[in-house]
């Protein structure tokens, strides 16, 4: 059994203050994997300070500086592929699918943010006036556990191009992967302070982060309640914010669509991540006339998702986080069968053989309309439902009847038709006809799906302030 007792501040791995542990339990077998030593307020408040006092000199570095500490990341990332995915799969229950994407994506947002940084010009012409591009100060960086160093990557990488300095507290359930990512980053040389990384629970270190006077800024990925406590925390000091937060993603597949394709593609966007995912399209629109032929499509697909041990190659959809995280699962979908929903496939339970885990069977529910709380609020499993629409209008309308907006997807063998339709939806960013990222494209979401943006200039620009100078 492992011990994790170190917290990194001010350049060093230092023993946290705090008393309190946390058990580190596998999601696949539910038993103990180790213990994390919790941070405490003044923990919070030395990192904060320490971050602080390094920004009066990483705020004036170069370009050239910045770019090369960023490459020292990536450079110390890529020698530990096979660790990253592997207590990835141990501690969080992710796939060997997922967890070597994740990992990719680590190393993909590094080098967006280097070629970024490379063009961004930080001083620019408004008017008549010069407006410079200056560093916002010490970044607050809260992250979620269903992808935690790949949400630490994006989000320092960003912070150290625009010269800002940082605080980050991971989920206290993430600390195992959270110890390779800060060897990694203390191996890059990064100069003291300019990172600083406090395991905690979300009511004391979170909350220290939210409301202390030194923190500028703070970018929070996670649930939009937990949002919206710290917005409103933040405001007390007019803190910036980014929050990027929940989603009920909706996927249209239009009548001309090639449904044997985009159907298996539909499953695998609402099962992504185990379901554990704010872009999971767990909403899926198809035409009513198509409904039998979809409901058998679906369910060929699902026979043939595999449920199993994440470390396994072919493990489609691996165990829910925690106990907990599994019976919020279970419970949404008995709310599902008492609402009158059908199930095609799944249901309450675990899949025989996986009894010892947090394992949830790939759940699909049809006979389902947008009214239904499995229809509106966000699952976070592997629980999928199916709605029917007439015409291209009601599919829009449905879509956008929701109050998230964070991702949507958009299928067609017409182009310009998906398209059309993409551009009607009230979503951060649309997939058009297939799954893919585009890193230096802005991320982040309409109404309660967040505030602000993520990636590219956008997100690069939410850690700057702008100056004018007139003359």
């Amino acid at each position: 059994m492992k011990t994790i007792d170190k917290a990194y501040i001010n350049g060093e791995f230092v023993t946290p203050k705090g008393t309190e542990y946390f058990d580190l339990i596998s999601p696949t077998t539910n038993e103990k994997l180790g213990q994390v030593l919790l941070g405490n307020i003044e923990d919070t408040q030395n990192a904060i300070a320490a971050a602080k006092e390094a920004f009066k000199t990483f705020s004036k570095t170069s370009i050239a500086e910045r770019i090369k500490y960023l490459q020292n990341i990536q450079t110390s990332i890529e020698k530990r592929k096979e660790a990253f995915i592997n207590v990835m799969i141990e501690e969080y229950g992710g796939t060997f699918q997922f967890s070597s994407i994740s990992y990719e994506y680590m190393l993909k947002g590094l080098e967006s943010t280097i070629n970024l940084l490379s063009t961004y010009k930080f001083n620019k012409t408004m008017g008549k006036s010069e407006v410079q591009m200056t560093p916002i100060g010490v970044v607050g960086i809260i992250i979620p556990w269903n992808s935690s160093n790949s949400f630490i990557c994006s989000k320092l990488a960003t912070a150290i191009a625009a010269g800002c300095t940082t605080v980050i507290k991971p989920s206290e359930m993430s600390a195992q992967q959270t110890e390779l990512i800060t060897e990694c980053l203390h191996e890059a040389g990064l100069p003291k302070g300019v990172f600083n990384i406090v395991n905690g629970l979300g009511e004391i270190v979170g909350a220290e982060i939210s409301r202390n006077p030194d923190i500028a800024k703070i970018s929070f990925t996670g649930s939009t309640n937990v949002g919206k406590i710290i917005a409103k925390e933040a405001i007390n000091t007019m803190k910036r914010i980014t929050l990027e937060l929940g989603g009920k993603s909706p996927n249209i597949i239009l009548d001309d669509a090639d449904f044997s394709k985009a159907i298996p593609m539909a499953i695998i966007a609402a099962y992504m991540n185990s379901g554990q995912a704010c872009i999971a399209a767990t909403r899926l629109l198809i035409p009513e006339n198509r409904l039998e032929e979809v409901k058998t499509l679906v369910k060929e697909t699902i026979s043939n998702t595999i449920v199993g041990d994440p470390k396994n190659e072919t493990t489609n959809i691996g165990p829910m986080v925690s106990k907990k995280q599994y019976e919020r699962v279970q419970n949404y979908i008995q709310i599902g069968i008492n609402e009158g929903a059908e199930i095609l496939t799944g249901g309450l339970g675990k899949p025989q053989g996986l009894e010892k885990g947090n394992f949830v069977k790939p759940t699909v529910f049809t006979n389902v309309n947008n009214q239904m709380r499995i229809t509106r609020e966000e699952i976070f499993g592997p629980v999928l439902s199916i709605l029917t629409y007439k015409t291209e209008e009601e599919a829009i309308e449905i879509a956008n009847d929701t109050t998230y907006g964070l991702q949507a997807y958009v299928s067609s063998s017409n182009e310009k038709r998906a398209h059309t339709i993409a551009s009607q939806i009230n979503a951060g960013r649309v997939l058009i006809n297939g799954l893919g990222h585009d890193p230096m494209a802005p991320f982040g979401g309409f109404k309660q799906s967040g505030i602000g943006r993520e990636f590219g200039i956008l997100g690069l620009e939410a850690y700057l302030e702008p100056k004018a100078l007139i003359k």
